[in-house]
């Protein structure tokens, strides 16, 4: 028993989360030197490996589409716990930092994790498959809420610049967590099977045959390990923020690209989960993961942001620029025409992988 047990604590996938947070309270708050950043930066990598093979593993248990929030929630709170924190500690130029942390999920997971499943979900298997009822409902409520939360600030007038008054804030919060719930309600009660894979026939995949579900016990194990890897996660990019920072200024490059490499490395474990599913012909399950991701991430962060503004002292930019509105309106059109048919070939893939690559060109040279 004791030979068994310890076998089971020098697996990987449990030994590396338990070491990103113990590296995580050791470090948290300190200047770190060159070498222990890099340090922090493999263990924040393996991390990421433990944290989507956990993900998959209370996926299996639970089914879809449950299996598709596990990730994408647990990486949102963490998530907005971090914008949260680097908001009091950032001064001025945390005001915009909700907004480019936002906009930068819903580009990363709209065209980047998008166009990479299709992509490789159609060159494995010649077209990808999905369908479009449960996806075109996922895609309506993320335009919706990135249009009531991103872009309306840019031109209202109760307060100045691209910001909310109050009551405004308080509504679009409000409206961000409705529809957040609408959509849960929606994915996990009353039509379920909208977001569950399909065969190309059109017929539901209810049930996976290849491999037996883990037990409860298993499960539960791996839930709370996938909490601590993704605590590990973002900790430890916060963690070697500072030295991006200083890269990016050294660089002379927009401070922006900061909230897109940390979205990055956030969103990374949810990037690898929905590209293995796409590799088992279950796109489906990817777009829940991608479209999911992205509204979770508007869902909680809006209201979570205007819940600290009560307290924290600085400004709250959530208005987006001419030119992040002008891709989010072009992401919002090419999306629609990719879903409508339910199934796609390496254009539509190809197509949002380049909205993607011109994101992060005008992040870098805006």
């Amino acid at each position: 028993m004791i030979s068994r047990t310890r076998a089971l604590v020098t697996q990987w996938t449990i030994a590396t989360p338990m070491a990103a947070v113990l590296l995580l309270a050791f470090t948290w708050g300190r200047s770190l030197p060159a070498g222990i950043v890099v340090l922090l930066t493999l263990v924040l990598a393996v991390s990421v490996l433990a944290a989507v093979h956990h993900a998959e593993v209370v996926a299996h248990r639970v089914g879809e589409p449950f299996g598709s929030l596990v990730l994408a929630v647990a990486v949102t709170v963490i998530e907005v716990a971090l914008i949260v924190t680097l908001m009091i500690d950032g001064g001025d130029k945390s005001a915009t930092l909700a907004r480019d942390t936002v906009f930068a999920a819903v580009m990363i997971t709209c065209n980047g994790v998008v166009g990479l499943s299709l992509l490789v979900g159609s060159l494995r298997h010649g077209t990808a498959v999905f369908n479009p009822e449960g996806t075109g409902a996922a895609l309506a409520t993320v335009a919706t809420l990135a249009t009531l939360s991103l872009v309306l600030p840019t031109f209202t007038t109760s307060a100045r610049g691209p910001e909310f008054s109050t009551l405004q804030l308080t509504f679009a919060a409000v409206s961000s967590l409705i529809l957040y719930g609408l959509f849960i309600t929606t994915l996990t009660v009353r039509h379920r099977d909208y977001f569950l894979p399909i065969t190309r026939q059109g017929e539901v995949i209810t049930s996976e045959d290849h491999a037996h579900a883990p037990s409860a016990r298993t499960a539960l194990l791996s839930l709370g390990l996938l909490g601590m890897a993704l605590i590990g996660v973002v900790g430890l990019a916060k963690g070697v923020s500072p030295t991006i920072e200083s890269g990016v200024e050294a660089a002379g490059l927009h401070h922006a690209v900061v909230g897109v490499i940390i979205a990055l490395l956030v969103l990374l474990p949810e990037t690898i989960a929905a590209l293995r599913t796409a590799r088992r012909d279950r796109v489906q399950t990817s777009l829940n993961l991608a479209l999911g991701s992205a509204m979770a991430s508007i869902g909680l962060t809006i209201p979570a942001v205007a819940l600290a503004s009560v307290w924290l002292p600085g400004r709250l930019v959530l208005g987006l620029g001419a030119t992040h509105m002008l891709l989010l309106a072009l992401t919002v059109v090419v999306a629609s025409l990719t879903v409508v048919p339910g199934r796609a070939t390496p254009l539509q893939g190809g197509v949002h992988l380049v909205l993607f690559a011109a994101y992060l060109e005008l992040a870098i040279n805006p």
